[in-house]
């Protein structure tokens, strides 16, 4: 078994774009200036959460850097990133693969659920987070 020393710092940033650009995705949908301080608290406890390799790369080191000109931008970069993540973790830490979808989609839901209940156009951008961390065929 490979620990934690086996994921390289640009794997760590992979995770860490797919986790925090998956909570970014969610909270856009419906964004507002008293939700954003709600979700990012929400989105934070998922996070810490998170156990294994999959905390220490989530609560460690830089954030990442999301493209700012447009959301889909951002999904180009982020829902990619997502399977990239779950890869890396297939490879190099199987057992946490489980840990990096829960923790991922629970921070998704969380941030929908942290203002005014689910949109349908969160529960929208769930679905493609959950699509972009299915196993491939």
């Amino acid at each position: 078994m490979i620990m934690a020393e086996g994921l390289t710092d640009e794997d760590r940033l992979v995770l860490k774009t797919a986790a925090f650009g998956a909570v970014f995705l969610v909270s856009n949908v419906d964004p507002g200036m008293v939700a954003v301080l709600k979700e990012s608290l929400a989105a934070s406890g998922a996070f810490a959460g998170a156990s294994g390799v999959v905390k220490e790369a989530l609560t460690t080191g830089p954030l990442p850097r999301l493209p700012r000109d447009s959301i889909l931008e951002v999904e180009a970069t982020v829902l990619p990133a997502l399977g990239r993540a779950v890869r890396i973790l297939r490879e190099k830490a199987p057992e946490d693969v489980a840990v990096f979808r829960e923790v991922v989609l629970a921070a998704a839901d969380r941030v929908a659920r942290a203002h005014a209940g689910v949109a349908p156009e969160e529960a929208a951008m769930i679905e493609r987070i959950r699509a972009a961390l299915a196993e491939p065929a």
